[in-house]
């Protein structure tokens, strides 16, 4: 299937692979072929990986529920397929493929020296132990510099995930590009810029 522009959707995930692996920002045209595509796999069954084994898509799927769990605003990044579109992207991209089956690496050999076993067959307590140490970059050094650096990449694109689709749309209270018959700014809003405004 190919696009106005004579890309191909393989095309277009393959740039977005490539893209995210460079530090770039994925496009909203790139960001939608992705879920569109994520989307196109759920319809003939649950998803299965394309890039990952069943222990990194494991892993990965435990990390985007602590990233962005349920609770009562939202179903969480698990539900969202947040590792379902990540994985599609590693299928498109060697590096960042290997960027994911690098940190999941880490994560066990880190999770193994401690407690003997692999992070995703941690209990929820020692999960956490090793999240807090490397989801801050104060607690930088040279043996967890490789967890930082992962644990940072997973969370920007686990959150890059969830808030392109609608579950995430909602949350933020997005409403799409659309014309609309009015618009008012919150009163909150105002509020809180008047509080701070020397005008106010």
């Amino acid at each position: 299937m190919s696009n106005e522009a004579g890309f191909s959707r393989r095309d277009l995930l393959a740039r977005a692979g490539a893209a995210l692996a460079a530090g770039e920002m994925l496009s909203a045209q790139d960001t939608h072929h992705v879920h569109q595509s994520v989307a196109e796999e759920k319809q003939k069954g649950p998803y299965r990986p394309k890039a990952l084994t069943a222990h990194e898509y494991a892993t990965l799927q435990r990390l985007s529920d602590w990233i962005i769990p349920a609770d009562e605003r939202s179903p969480g990044a698990l539900a969202a397929g947040a590792a379902d579109f990540i994985d599609f992207l590693c299928a498109a991209s060697e590096e960042m493929r290997n960027i994911y089956t690098g940190g999941i690496l880490w994560l066990d050999r880190a999770m193994q020296q401690r407690h003997g076993k692999n992070f995703v067959d941690a209990s929820p307590t020692e999960q956490t132990a090793l999240l807090d140490l490397i989801a801050y970059r104060k607690n930088a050094s040279p043996e967890l510099n490789p967890g930082i650096e992962f644990f940072a990449w997973v969370r920007r694109m686990v959150v890059d995930a969830y808030y392109t689709t609608p579950i995430g749309y909602q949350e933020v209270g997005y409403m799409g590009n659309r014309a609309m018959s009015h618009f008012s700014v919150p009163q909150e809003a105002v509020d809180y810029v008047m509080k701070r405004s020397p005008l106010g």
